[in-house]
């Protein structure tokens, strides 16, 4: 069920993602649906978690890699139908008083997950400066990638962007 509500939001946004959608998708009934997820708002926020928990292990569970590899896993993270259906979820939290807070605590949870993350693939030491600032750029850069894809299939570019971003970081991380 809570993968079909990533897949419903990234596919059709808030406006057309009901709990509706979402149990004909998941192939449950809507009472079904509504029983272990009594509000929209809960629905949506526990599927965008699940994905989020999903990806994070995927990229806990990546081999040390070489530099390029690991950036561009980390530039998946924010190209795909999650970032999409989170972006939704942002969208309508910046509209949605009571769904705000909650896409607000769990954007921060995911971002300092991403964070932890990056820094240990990457093999980043935080207390040289300007390391943790360059893992953050990273991770900021690959949210702007992310919103470019939204429009156009940029993937050529973003190639260029990952290599040349890799080679930045090889200098910045020593």
């Amino acid at each position: 069920m809570l993968e079909a509500a990533v897949a419903c939001l990234a596919e059709y946004g808030w406006a057309g993602s009901t709990v509706s959608v979402v149990a004909e998708r998941a192939g449950v009934s809507r009472g079904a649906a509504q029983h272990h997820f009594p509000t929209r708002e809960d629905l949506f926020t526990a599927a965008v978690e699940y994905v989020a928990e999903e990806r994070s292990q995927a990229l806990r569970a990546l081999p040390t890699q070489d530099r390029p590899t690991v950036v561009a896993a980390l530039v998946d993270l924010y190209t795909g139908p999650l970032f999409r259906a989170a972006l939704h979820l942002w969208v309508a939290a910046a509209d949605e008083e009571q769904l705000r807070p909650r896409v607000t605590e769990l954007e921060a949870r995911v971002g300092r997950e991403s964070h932890r993350i990056a820094v240990e693939l990457l093999g980043a030491d935080e207390s040289r400066p300007g390391v943790r600032e360059s893992v953050q750029g990273l991770l900021d850069m690959a949210r702007g990638l992310g919103l470019a894809t939204l429009l156009t299939d940029d993937r050529a570019r973003r190639e260029r962007v990952v290599v040349q971003w890799a080679k930045l970081l090889d200098e910045a991380l020593g």
